[in-house]
């Protein structure tokens, strides 16, 4: 474990993805598990393609996150909290785009930042967070319930799905789906504790000692394909 863990990013690994993957079950076995730990509230490690941005998110159901798993989210990950939200819900709540020209990498679509106009404080605490997050998937919340910007991050997953994009707004969104649950997630980008990005092995000694599953972008994508021929 501590070999896996003392490994840097910029070192190349010994192991290759679908190797270290496969300790967490087979393709199919791993969506299973992400999507009943989904289903249970509970979060997930999902990581995507080593020649993308080669990177793993915590991801959590947005209708039952807590303050303890956002106060992991905060402690063990970048602190960028981000709220995942289909198409249909950024527009309903009058959510802009943060750019009005999107030239990032890979065209992640952040919106303006937001905070839940009542019921915080300074809107940085994990409770504060919780409380915007609560706020913004409530069935009757209106745009005005919402301050701007804020301290939570929306994210519009692109209404395509993972056919259209292999992201992990449109992984988010596929697994609240297969688990029944409010089609919004929470996630953040799990870093090392040198401030460097967690790659692969990082991640996967970081989803054992939490005991969550791990599933890739591209198990996600496998099953979809299977279940839409």
């Amino acid at each position: 474990m501590n070999q896996i863990i003392n490994q840097t990013q910029d070192q190349p690994s010994v192991h290759n993805q679908d190797s270290l993957l496969a300790r967490f079950g087979t393709p199919d076995e791993r969506v299973a598990r992400a999507v009943d730990s989904i289903r249970q509230g509970g979060g997930v490690v999902v990581v995507d393609d080593e020649d993308r941005e080669n990177e793993g998110d915590i991801i959590y159901p947005a209708d039952g996150i807590t303050v303890e798993q956002m106060a992991l989210l905060i402690r063990a990950c970048s602190g960028i909290v981000c709220l995942i939200l289909t198409d249909e819900r950024t527009k309903r709540l009058e959510l802009a785009p943060m750019a009005a020209s999107n030239s990032s990498r890979f065209g992640t679509a952040f919106t303006v930042s937001i905070e839940a106009r009542d019921g915080v404080t300074t809107g940085v605490s994990a409770a504060d967070r919780v409380t915007t997050i609560r706020t913004a998937i409530a069935d009757d919340c209106r745009p005005e319930e919402l301050s701007r910007p804020g301290h939570v991050f929306p994210i519009r997953a692109h209404p395509g799905g993972l056919a259209v994009r292999r992201g992990h707004s449109e992984a988010t969104i596929e697994l609240m789906r297969r688990a029944g649950r409010k089609p919004a997630g929470v996630l953040c980008e799990v870093m090392n504790p040198d401030g460097t990005m967690a790659r692969l092995p990082e991640l996967v000694a970081f989803a054992l000692e939490h005991g969550m599953p791990v599933v890739s972008i591209e198990d996600l994508s496998a099953v979809r394909l299977r279940s839409v021929a």
